[in-house]
């Protein structure tokens, strides 16, 4: 089943460009990173979980390219559009080969069962 997300006919005609292109620069940024780089973190500063999933790289000896988008009170906008496109609610989005794994948590599962390697072979 697909995630919900508003039809386009639900959206007043004056508002659906609007909606369409809301931070899409930063969307377009995000995508073509996850597709050029083996591992990414997208994450903002002061946030703790940003913080664990790049030392658990780091203790994995895996190289990852990260983005950072504001801190808590700034940004918030940028970030707000990443979560609207990804449908993941917290950050860090970790994207490995392109694909959303997950956040922090996900990504030390993903290390400590050997799938990330396997992933990335």
């Amino acid at each position: 089943m697909p995630r919900a997300v508003l039809e386009d006919t639900r959206l007043h005609p004056a508002i659906r460009d609007t909606v369409e292109h809301l931070h899409i620069e930063v969307v377009h940024n995000v995508q073509a990173a996850s597709m050029s780089n083996a591992v990414l973190v997208v994450g903002m500063a002061g946030n703790p979980f940003c913080k664990r999933a790049r030392k658990a790289l780091d203790a994995a000896a895996v190289s990852y390219h990260y983005l950072e988008y504001g801190s808590y009170l700034s940004r918030w906008r940028e970030r707000l559009a990443l979560k609207m496109w990804s449908g993941w609610p917290t950050f860090p989005l970790v994207f490995v080969k392109g694909v959303l794994i997950g956040g922090a948590d996900d990504l030390t599962k993903l290390i400590a069962t050997g799938e990330l390697k396997r992933l990335l072979a």
